[in-house]
């Protein structure tokens, strides 16, 4: 049976893809698009540039800044650049980047003055731009005999460096031969500069017309990669250059069983796939003919707007082939392929796949129809969309896009508008921060007839709230341990959602040590376990504790102090009848005025200044009361007892203690207003 192969490598390499897709983005964009030179060799994509409006100029006379210029993949020197500067035009550079990289090395190596030799064709426009970077002594060369020449004529005894690269197309076997020479060379240095898709392919036709009776290279006919994989592949095998699949006619294949096929880097796939299509029919004809099948894919019908099935034969960065069953080639754009802008091909389907497509454009001219699956998953989501529109029921989205005004969920290839206020997200939070995100949302309007509806992701945030509310009430149980986010905060006190419902702690609840207010304990966002204290179900008002009963310093100084023992304390405030000092976190004592020293004090500052350390006698203790008196006094006295015992008989004059006067019992009530505010009763507060 005959059988035709196609090479793996076969048709558009990175940098022509890329140039061609910026071809094509820019005559959507702008007017007066021109490229310096045709895009690519190949005058089947020129052609359908022209279509499009895409002039291709020889130079740059006449060209104004009104004008977008596209500089191709071949790249061009840099007085190009400048001239394009004075001009002013836009500039779209689809300089390969791998031509961009032999610039960069021969202007280095030339400013360094290096002599500069460049394997390829002189007349070619990729070897013309990179001859512009070198800046002193510089010869193109074609085979190894050539090079070796050029060596011993410019180099003195070879005592001169030498710099020695090629065009990124240059014949790979006679570029492994001029580098086995000339790094035999001292004082030579030779960049390996032949593109690896250029090597890889040439190596993958070699091999292939080695396996075949003929060999089919696809390309245009003034293209140098392809002429040299055609020089290339007519060592082993009976060879044909052609531009498409019409040059194949009037060729005899009569004694041909097996044809490869390989094309030039400037071969779209339409035009592979058509030869391919072609070559297979010319070698079968002789077989047996399957005349209802023929009859059927003759006469198979189909129009703009239908829906058919197809088979994926190939996917590339810009566009998906189908078989769709007829004469035809099939092809998807990548902006017909999905509804997100951001996916790639290779994203959504792969070789072999079976997938539904609508017809959008037919051109049986040259046997192409274009297609469209994103058509085809839109009118899939509408259908489900249109049911959740129906039962309420709730859909699953991507968001693609942020737009004036709110976002785009794609659901099933259809998208839905989802207005910024339905988002569920803050008025100072960026939508951006849902990009790419997986949401649930429920459809509240649907247009039947324009086919387009609205959704909303906080309603079903807010369903789900309510859910949770129902069953926090219902086994939620006082006493019990609770994790919750904190969601907003107050003077008063602090806002936790502990699962649909946001329960209370009041400021006193949140520490046991003395705060200014409650962001000195949590931040907004912070996630806290926190003591169910009081539930009131018909009100829905939940109390919260936040402090820990093991942290009560009460407890602490129960434990840890007893009457008449001397601490260590530090001063955290200065009254008119006395000073407070800080025991532990929590716990103040009152050094009262008659307390500070041995002597009459009139000024408490002019003995403590807040943040002294002090050393001071545990003199009262009443829990109940939740108060500690201290004295420093007591401390000065027993000194002097020591140092000073007095007779028995001897009278002791001491000053007297002041009397008594009611006093605050804490360093808080000593600073609090005289009045204080009440603290606002409500329990619960809207986190939005």
């Amino acid at each position: 049976m005959s059988k035709v192969t196609v090479a793996k490598t076969a048709g558009f390499c990175f940098g022509v893809d890329r140039a061609v897709k910026l071809a094509y983005e820019a005559a959507d964009r702008y007017d007066n698009v021109l490229t310096l030179g045709p895009i690519i060799h190949n005058p089947d994509v020129v052609r359908d540039l022209e279509n499009r409006g895409v002039r291709v100029i020889d130079s740059l006379e006449g060209v104004t800044a009104s004008d977008t210029v596209i500089i191709r993949s071949h790249g061009v020197g840099p007085e190009v650049y400048a001239e394009l500067l004075e001009i002013g035009a836009r500039v779209i550079d689809a300089t390969c980047p791998y031509v961009k990289k032999i610039h960069q090395i021969v202007t280095e190596r030339s400013e360094a003055g290096d002599l500069i030799l460049i394997a390829g064709d002189p007349n070619h426009p990729e070897v013309e731009g990179i001859v512009g970077y070198a800046k002193g002594e510089h010869y193109v060369f074609s085979d190894a005999d050539e090079m070796m020449k050029l060596i011993r004529k410019n180099c003195e005894k070879f005592k001169k460096s030498v710099a020695i690269l090629s065009q990124t197309t240059y014949n790979i076997r006679l570029w492994e031969k001029c580098k086995l020479l000339a790094e035999a060379v001292p004082g030579v240095t030779v960049y390996n500069t032949v593109c690896a898709a250029t090597s890889m392919r040439q190596s993958e036709a070699r091999e292939l017309s080695s396996q075949n009776d003929v060999m089919i290279i696809v390309g245009g006919c003034n293209s140098s990669n392809t002429k040299k994989l055609y020089d290339i592949c007519s060592e082993n095998a009976e060879c044909y250059l052609v531009e498409n699949a019409e040059d194949l006619k009037g060729i005899d294949f009569s004694h041909v069983r097996s044809a490869g096929i390989s094309a030039g880097a400037s071969t779209p796939a339409y035009i592979i796939k058509e030869v391919q299509n072609t070559m297979t029919e010319i070698l079968t004809k002789e077989e047996e003919f399957n005349f209802e099948e023929a009859i059927e894919q003759t006469f198979k019908k189909i129009y703009t707007g239908k829906r058919v099935s197809g088979i994926v034969t190939a996917v590339n960065n810009t566009e998906v082939i189908v078989d769709i069953g007829t004469k035809h080639t099939g092809y998807i754009p990548q902006s017909e392929l999905s509804s997100d802008p951001g996916v790639k091909p290779t994203d959504v389907v792969s070789v072999g796949d079976e997938i539904d497509v609508i017809v959008t454009k037919i051109n049986d001219v040259e046997g192409i129809v274009y297609l469209s699956k994103k058509q085809v998953d839109a009118q899939k989501g509408y259908d489900e969309v249109k049911k959740a529109s129906e039962d309420g029921s709730t859909v699953t989205g991507v968001v693609t896009n942020v737009i004036k005004g709110g976002i785009i969920v794609v659901v099933e290839g259809m998208r839905v508008f989802v207005p910024a206020s339905q988002t569920g997200v803050r008025a100072d939070v960026s939508l951006d921060t849902l990009l790419k995100q997986t949401v649930n949302l429920k459809i509240i309007e649907l247009n039947e007839q324009r086919k387009r509806a609205v959704g909303s992701i906080r309603k079903v945030a807010a369903e789900e709230r309510a859910a949770k509310r129902a069953e926090f009430f219902e086994n939620a149980v006082v006493g019990s341990t609770v994790e919750g986010e904190v969601k907003s905060i107050t003077d008063y006190g602090v806002f936790v959602d502990v699962g649909g419902v946001d329960g209370l702690v009041r400021k006193a609840d949140l520490t046991w040590a003395r705060i200014k207010h409650p962001s000195d304990v949590v931040s907004v966002g912070d996630r806290i376990e926190v003591t169910i204290k009081d539930i009131d179900k018909e009100s829905g008002k939940v109390s919260l504790v936040y402090k820990k009963q093991a942290d009560n310093p009460w407890d602490i100084f129960r434990n840890n102090y007893q009457l008449g023992q001397v601490v260590e304390a530090k001063i955290v405030s200065i009254t008119s009848f006395g000073a407070f000092a800080q025991i532990i976190p929590g716990i103040d004592g009152l050094i009262h005025i008659s307390q500070i020293a041995d002597q009459r004090v009139n000024n408490v500052a002019d003995f403590l200044a807040v943040g002294d350390v002090v050393h001071a006698k545990i003199t009262e203790c009443d829990f109940e009361k939740k108060r500690v008196s201290l004295s420093i006094r007591a401390l000065l006295i027993d000194a002097e007892t020591v140092d000073e015992a007095p007779a028995e008989d001897e009278d002791v004059d001491t000053e007297a203690e002041a009397p008594a006067e009611e006093v605050p019992e804490t360093a808080a009530e000593a600073e609090a207003p005289a009045a204080e505010a009440e603290t606002p009763e409500a329990e619960t507060e809207s986190a939005e």
